[in-house]
């Protein structure tokens, strides 16, 4: 069997690190089960690293200059990144930091090299983000409007189905778009697998049910339990930029700013159950968050909007 694309030997490198960093892909896969994507972007990372070692030494390194590199290699790998001729974003950066230490991580736990210096290198600081949600009645006026928006009444009702659902249980657009047609929610709850293949349980309303029961109804071929839940007019799997468009077109429709994206939907999520009172560690475990800082995002924007509240109807406020 052909090994996932991911799974491929440093081409800058020697071959006892190559085969090292294979070993570590294939590790990351079937141990920590990372995402394909996750896998993809440090398999970029870490090959261009390596092409920047063998720059800068000379030669395609091998485990005994990997773990001679030196913290001032580390910092000279970092600075072509932050070139201002080419520069790469922070977050990417960071990202690739992130997989170079795990790399030698595991080169130090498999006994292969041992290199303390990278311990001494700073990750780049990020810029601090909140996530931008819709307001509650935004969020429903972009609901009402996007059953109206296609001529084929099946595919206004998948479409009004994808966002509910997105809204209505915070996921991922990946997330609702993975989903088969026996695992549409018929009770209460329902299992969503998110990054990394964790699995958790998601309450479901009962809007969120009769939106997907409607667009099943309406749908005009049978679905077997293994076809995807959602299908575009050609039978295949829906896109991710089918929705993306079709989010762009009505918040165009509607006057509301870039920010309004399907994305955005699972931070309305979030958001609202939070200024309702909802516990930041349920919140945590709808979103599938691995850190509570990540949910803690949140609490930004909350607060945002309540400075925002008070800046308007406090009557004091503009004195």
């Amino acid at each position: 069997m052909a090994r996932p694309a991911f799974l491929t030997a440093a081409p800058d490198a020697a071959p006892d690190a190559a085969r090292a960093a294979d070993d570590w892909f294939r590790w990351l896969a079937d141990e920590k089960r990372t995402a394909d994507l996750t896998l993809e972007a440090y398999r970029r990372d870490l090959n261009a690293f390596l092409s920047f070692v063998r720059d800068h030494r000379g030669e395609p390194p091998g485990l005994a200059a990997l773990a001679d590199l030196r913290t001032a290699d580390f910092r000279a790998w970092l600075a072509t990144r932050a070139d201002p001729r080419d520069p790469y974003a922070r977050t990417s950066t960071a990202r690739a930091l992130s997989a170079v230490r795990g790399f030698f991580r595991f080169l130090d736990k498999r006994g292969l090299a041992h290199n303390p210096a990278i311990g001494g290198v700073r990750s780049p600081r990020l810029p601090h983000s909140i996530p931008k949600p819709l307001t509650v009645p935004e969020a429903g006026d972009l609901l009402d409007l996007v059953a109206t928006e296609a001529r084929l009444p099946w595919v206004a009702a998948r479409d009004l189905a994808v966002l509910t659902l997105l809204y209505g249980c915070g996921l991922r657009i990946a997330e609702a778009l993975g989903l088969d047609r026996r695992e549409a929610p018929a009770g209460e709850t329902m299992v969503i697998t998110g990054k990394g293949n964790k699995q958790r349980l998601v309450p479901v309303l009962p809007i969120v049910r009769a939106a997907i029961g409607d667009y099943l109804r309406l749908y005009p071929h049978p679905l077997g339990p293994d076809d995807p839940l959602f299908v575009g007019v050609r039978g295949a799997r829906l896109s991710p930029r089918t929705v993306q468009a079709l989010v762009q077109k009505l918040r165009g429709l509607l006057g509301l700013p870039d920010t309004a994206t399907p994305h955005a939907l699972r931070h309305s999520f979030a958001t609202h159950l939070l200024g309702a009172g909802g516990d930041l560690r349920a919140i945590q475990e709808l979103l599938g968050h691995a850190s509570l800082s990540t949910t803690q995002r949140y609490t930004d924007v909350d607060a945002e909007q309540l400075l925002k509240v008070y800046d308007r109807a406090h009557p004091r406020a503009r004195n």
